[in-house]
């Protein structure tokens, strides 16, 4: 195998790979900061209520949009075959094939939002099986109609995100969401301060969709009309390239298919469950994903179109995936240690004291804090494979396999599935009354189940949304096994990726328990006092033990401390 040097990539060294992942880290972060201040808004202004839940339930049925012709697919088909025609210096093919994508995608999103206002009705009630609460689902009906427009712009700025990147433009594509976050959080303040009721904040929430996501496809067009002035809309499928992404599109599209049928189960699960679980979801799912897009998708989308020049160079794409894989899991094994011990610190100090003091609003409670918690510690047991997982699906499209991750995700989705059917229902027989868990025998049997004499959030929270979590991180782990098995078959000398997470062990488990110990010792301090503390302590503590066990990256986030006292 050749030397990891940067000469092995050529002209897209490591340095520029890492500038990429920085840029796009740095896009990311003001987007999903953004997103974090959103969820807050909503969280003061509108909590658990019925127009929080018709929200949560109006805005995930539109994203199957999305999420099917956007980013992750666009990313996949498109982005590998428009970067090879650039690095063979065939400027005029790869425009065609821009156009042609555009156009095409275009025509596809127009027809599937039209459907979706049309039939925005029954629609919804079939994605939930009419298991939401009457007045949940009267209050989504016209949210789901207007937000649907406000997607379709949203695809579109996938295809200029596609172009941007492919010219390594990352910063603009990836904080482009911030314009989406912050048209809706405009909205909330304003129609919040001014007393408006709160089914009428979350209609005045989906407008801001729509807007937001017009603002974010208008700020990153001049740009791309920049790098590539003469691309042109047209529906030319006649073209190599563009037969070749369609080649790609139609197993990543199933692959993406299968993905946002567990979002549609867990949707499906959520509306069966009590009330709150849909809101619930939605405020330990920001959480989540902000490491998963900081720390994995910032490398796996920097690295995707540099993997792409290189598929005919296995032993330096190798190399490749071990960096990435390396940087991936330092920082997420100790993200979930950290959320898994301090979660409802986390949640308290954002959701319940910065969010109160900002907004002057306190709809979220302490009850709905210790629910998110438990959602987002549970959750947090896949965080790194979930993280692990993208760059590897990258790399399998870097070297052309789309239909293997489509299989492996069907078989994660139909996992996540049932584990999350078996455990959910068993959980929401708990309660959460008075930030404490109430009858958690009723999980194994040990007493009869409660009677579910109500369905409000405003008497009492339940974990049945843990369940769903439960789901996840099982289903997260089986992809990863799947996926680390198929690399090996097309690189055989590829790392395993879960080595990267099985040397990080030892130092995420002391994270840990001095997390936990931090927040005993200053559980008598203000919430964000005693958050900053155990957060800090336990990361220097991950740090310094990683750094005596020689991991690479330790030595990375010591390296400016040490040069700064150096020259003190």
């Amino acid at each position: 195998m050749k030397p990891e040097s940067p000469a092995d990539d050529g002209r897209t060294a490591s340095g520029s790979a890492r500038s990429g992942s920085v840029l796009v880290g740095a896009g990311i972060m003001a987007s999903r900061v953004a997103g974090l201040v959103r969820e807050m808004a909503i969280g003061a202004f509108l909590g658990a209520s019925t127009a929080a839940e018709a929200y949560r339930a109006a805005l995930r049925i539109p994203n199957l949009l999305q999420n099917l012709l956007g980013e992750g697919v666009l990313s996949a088909s498109f982005i590998p075959v428009y970067a090879r025609l650039l690095e063979e210096r065939e400027p005029a093919e790869a425009r065609k094939l821009a156009g042609a994508v555009l156009g095409l995608l275009t025509a596809v999103t127009g027809v599937l939002v039209v459907i979706g206002v049309a039939l925005a009705r029954p629609i919804i009630w079939i994605l939930t099986a009419g298991l939401l609460p009457d007045d949940v689902f009267e209050a989504a009906v016209p949210l789901v109609r207007i937000m649907t427009v406000g997607i379709g712009f949203l695809v579109l700025s996938a295809w200029c995100l596609g172009v941007l990147n492919t010219h390594r433009r990352f910063l603009l594509s990836y904080a482009s969401p911030v314009a989406w976050n912050l048209a809706q959080i405009v909205a909330l303040v304003v129609t919040g301060t001014l007393g408006w009721a709160q089914l009428d904040i979350g209609r005045a929430l989906a407008w801001a969709v729509v807007v937001g996501g017009l603002l974010q496809f208008l700020v990153q067009l001049p740009t791309v009309r920049s790098v590539a002035p003469e691309i042109r809309p047209n529906l030319d499928r006649s073209t190599d390239a563009v037969k070749e992404v369609f080649e790609r599109f139609v197993p990543t599209l199933l692959g993406r298919g299968v993905v946002q049928l567990s979002s549609y189960l867990d949707l499906l699960l959520a509306a069966a469950l009590a009330q709150g679980a849909l809101s619930v979801l939605g405020y330990a799912q920001v959480l989540y994903l902000l490491p998963v897009s900081l720390f994995a998708m910032s490398v796996a989308a920097a690295e995707l179109p540099e993997m792409s020049r290189l598929a005919g160079d296995p032993d330096a794409l190798v190399a490749r995936a071990r960096r990435g894989q390396a940087r991936i899991a330092f920082f997420l094994v100790f993200v979930a240690a950290a959320y898994f011990a301090l979660g409802d610190l986390i949640v308290a100090t954002l959701y319940q004291s910065l969010a109160g003091f900002v907004f002057r609003s306190r709809a979220f409670s302490g009850d709905l804090t210790m629910v998110v918690w438990f959602v987002l510690a549970t959750r947090s047991l896949g965080l790194p494979a979930n993280g692990l997982s993208r760059l590897t699906q990258n790399s399998l499209y870097a070297v052309g396999d789309t239909k293997g991750p489509a299989r492996i995700a069907f078989v994660r989705v139909a996992v996540a599935a049932v584990v999350g059917l078996v455990v959910a229902f068993q959980f929401d027989r708990v309660l959460i009354e008075a930030q404490r868990v109430v009858d958690f025998w009723s999980i194994v049997g040990l007493r009869g189940p409660l009677a579910r004499e109500t369905r409000s959030v405003e008497d009492v929270f339940r974990l049945g949304a843990v369940g769903l979590a439960v789901g996840s991180a099982v289903g997260a782990w089986v992809e990863l096994v799947l996926l680390q098995r198929l690399l090996r078959r097309h690189l055989p000398g590829a790392t395993p990726p879960t080595a990267s997470i099985a040397r990080l062990a030892v130092p995420g488990a002391i994270a840990f328990l001095v997390a936990a110990t931090a927040k005993l010792v200053t559980d008598p301090l203000p919430t964000l006092i005693a958050t900053a503390l155990s957060l800090g302590l336990a990361g220097l503590t991950y740090v310094v033990v990683a750094f005596r066990l020689q991991i690479t990256e330790a030595d990375l986030v010591l390296r400016p401390v040490r040069r700064l006292l150096w020259r003190s």
